[in-house]
């Protein structure tokens, strides 16, 4: 009798021990991200009172789409994970999970994501949830190894979950729909970049081809981010301009962007990696308060 729990015991460690590589194969925190501006845009874009029930509809469609769309894009880089301090203890290059399993996994979670918006919520959150997917694995996952505009690249799928939450909830798209995909598209490549100079020597040991791996003294890396970040300084005041958000968003967004520029301005300077993780600490800063301000600001539709 001895020897059924102690089995028992071995089990259930196992069935736990899976399940965490399974959610670490689908990037927890990354879709929690995904989920915030999702929601910010789903609530940005309600009429009236939100219906609660087609958010959380949005957010759980949104969720699988996003977490199998990140397992697929691991299976794709295992072998780059491989090479990386910072990743080579994943699931798949450890060796924890075999490649079949992520793409059974990340595959029907991502379909089930995709047609659940369709019948649960309406077709055109699906339709942009599936170019994000689409994208982000066929476009930005390749191009990371060939061209260092793979960073800018990347920014559209990154920038699609806003406008996913937008049609959701207002049925059809419209011009403060495609200004959060904005504020979003530039904000990332500061974001994406900072990190690639924090991590260079990681990336180019598994030949990703960003922007500071190609050009090591990151001159290009330095116009590129203030280019992004003065950019950001302006299409940020759009929401009150277009009557989305208020005077209070509009002075908020304006000293956070002038923030995020003179980090932006710091960092091409120096191009030091402080200054680098000073400018990723101010990316990690700007969004969430951006959003935050704006839908505490919202104009009344």
């Amino acid at each position: 009798m001895i020897p059924q729990p102690q089995t028992l015991d071995l089990d259930v460690g196992h069935v736990q021990r899976r399940a965490m590589d399974f959610l670490a194969l689908a990037k927890v925190r990354v879709v929690l991200m995904v989920l915030v501006t999702t929601y910010a845009g789903f609530y940005l874009g309600t009429r009236g009172a939100p219906d609660y029930l087609r958010l959380l509809r949005t957010l759980i469609g949104t969720a699988l789409a996003a977490g199998g769309t990140l397992a697929l894009n691991q299976l794709l880089e295992r072998d780059v994970d491989a090479k990386m301090q910072r990743t080579r203890r994943r699931p798949l290059p450890d060796g924890r999970l075999q490649p079949i399993e992520a793409l059974i996994f990340g595959g029907s979670i991502t379909v089930a994501g995709i047609l659940y918006l369709a019948v649960a919520v309406n077709w055109l959150s699906a339709v942009v949830t599936a170019a994000t997917s689409v994208t982000y694995l066929f476009w930005y996952t390749p191009l990371k190894r060939k061209t260092p505009l793979c960073s800018v690249i990347g920014a559209l799928p990154g920038a699609l979950p806003p406008v996913t939450g937008w049609v959701a909830a207002h049925q059809g798209f419209g011009i403060d729909a495609w200004i959060l995909f904005a504020i979003l598209f530039l904000w990332q490549v500061p974001h994406s970049l900072a990190i690639a100079r924090l991590y260079r020597e990681d990336y180019a040991r598994a030949g990703i081809q960003f922007l500071p791996i190609v050009e090591p003294d990151a001159r290009s890396t330095g116009r590129q981010v203030v280019t992004n970040c003065a950019a950001l300084l302006v299409i940020g005041m759009l929401p009150t301009l277009v009557g989305l958000a208020g005077a209070t968003y509009f002075f908020t967004a304006l000293i956070l962007s002038v923030g995020f520029l003179a980090c932006a301005a710091s960092f091409a300077v120096t191009r030091t990696a402080a200054a680098a993780r000073q400018l990723l600490l101010a990316s990690l800063l700007y969004l969430p308060a951006v959003l935050l301000v704006m839908a505490l600001d919202k104009v009344p539709m």
